[in-house]
């Protein structure tokens, strides 16, 4: 039996078509050339694949080429926009705002910043797993320097205000940081029409390659960023290291693809979504965040009296889901964003985490809900037979 795959908000697969153009430049002539290398032919065709998938990119989010910076992925960006903010400008403040609920790349990467002498605020979500935007307003000091907010939660798809953030933030001057490894691809985001400063992104989220992704930085030259790192002074100085440039143009078809199909995946998506829920509603189940700001390619909740972590292991060759827990030194840890959410108890230690995408079939979807109620029914008949 094939094991279905629901885990998209981790990585999605490659899109065939992506994949051909990816391999179509692998083969050309230019591929191997360094983009960097000026002075020949071979590296001004690399420079000019570079050049062009800069401009697909920033076409699709409403900026200009030149402020399309290639990284490693939205891990590498939040660091890259966090830090280079912070080092840059610590002369005019030296405090940040971001929430409790962020990805990780953002949480210790504030926590590094505060060892090195900076304030960092940190917000709670609501119950329904957003962040108010009052709650920010209030937070906003004479020396805030950055907000940094997620556009949809990773673990729960809550999605954030963030044009209403985007918007105090400009009012007061400070610069709004965005985290939208979980929309880019899938929402239509138009920089051109909500203020936000910096934004991050990765490939692999919207059928793109691993390994790539890229920060937006709105008004470069003005902001003067420090980079994390040193060497050839590639990507406007922000950025060394030679430029994977099939990785680029992966990413860059990704993002024309998914904009093409946008309005179809999104209906198709929600649909599928909307199938799950009702059919697995025959369980007691608890779904987590407000679903009227839910993304409809993730869906977060629990079965009453059934363990995340023995859920998943029951599945682990039916159906690829997970979890709302972290194992880290052999100590399983509960989801921080559910805990913020208020969320304790069997709730909390029974959250996993299904994701969809458009490669999903409403069949597959149905597939998914009896592998899972299966399982509930295997645990609940050892938990029986282990209680006689």
């Amino acid at each position: 039996m094939k094991t279905l795959y629901f885990d998209t908000a981790a990585t999605t697969a490659i899109a065939p078509e992506v994949l051909a153009r990816m391999l179509e430049l692998l083969g050309g002539e230019c591929a191997y050339a360094n983009p960097s290398s000026a002075a020949h032919l071979p590296g001004q065709a690399a420079a000019a694949v570079v050049a062009s998938a800069r401009v697909e990119i920033a076409a699709e989010l409403g900026c200009e080429a030149d402020e399309v910076v290639f990284t490693s992925g939205a891990t590498e960006a939040n660091n890259l926009a966090l830090r280079g903010i912070a080092l840059a400008h610590a002369a005019q403040g030296r405090h940040l705002v971001t929430s409790v609920i962020e990805h990780k790349s953002v949480l210790a990467c504030c926590a590094a910043l505060q060892r090195e002498g900076y304030e960092v605020t940190y917000l709670s979500p609501n119950s329904a797993g957003w962040v108010e935007p009052d709650a920010v307003a209030r937070a906003l000091r004479p020396d805030t320097l950055l907000v940094s907010l997620q556009h949809t939660n990773n673990e729960t798809g809550i999605m954030q205000p963030i044009a209403e953030v985007a918007e105090l933030a400009a009012q007061a001057g400070v610069l709004l940081h965005v985290d939208a490894a979980q929309a880019v691809g899938k929402f239509a985001i138009n920089l051109q029409k909500i203020p936000i400063d910096l934004l991050s992104l990765s490939a692999h989220k919207f059928h793109g390659p691993k390994g790539v992704g890229c920060l937006v930085v709105r008004n470069r030259r003005q902001l003067r960023m420090q980079p994390l790192m040193h060497g050839g002074g590639q990507e406007f100085g922000l950025r060394p290291g030679t430029l994977a440039t099939h990785q680029i143009v992966g990413l860059s078809a990704a993002l024309s693809l998914a904009a093409a199909r946008r309005a179809t995946d999104l209906a198709h998506v929600g649909e599928l979504k909307r199938r799950f829920l009702q059919q697995l509603g025959c369980l007691p189940m608890q779904v987590h965040g407000e679903m009227a700001r839910s993304s409809p390619y993730i869906v977060n909740f629990s079965i009453a009296g059934i363990g995340s972590d023995a859920l998943i292991n029951q599945l682990r060759s039916d159906l690829a889901i997970a979890s709302g827990s972290a194992c880290s030194s052999g100590a399983v840890e509960p989801s921080y964003v559910l805990r913020a959410m208020g969320i304790e108890g069997e709730p909390l230690y029974g959250a996993v985490r299904l994701s969809f995408s458009r490669d999903h079939s409403l069949a597959e979807v149905s597939a998914a809900v009896e592998r899972i109620g299966a399982a509930v029914s295997r645990m609940k008949e050892l938990e029986i037979s282990e209680v006689k």
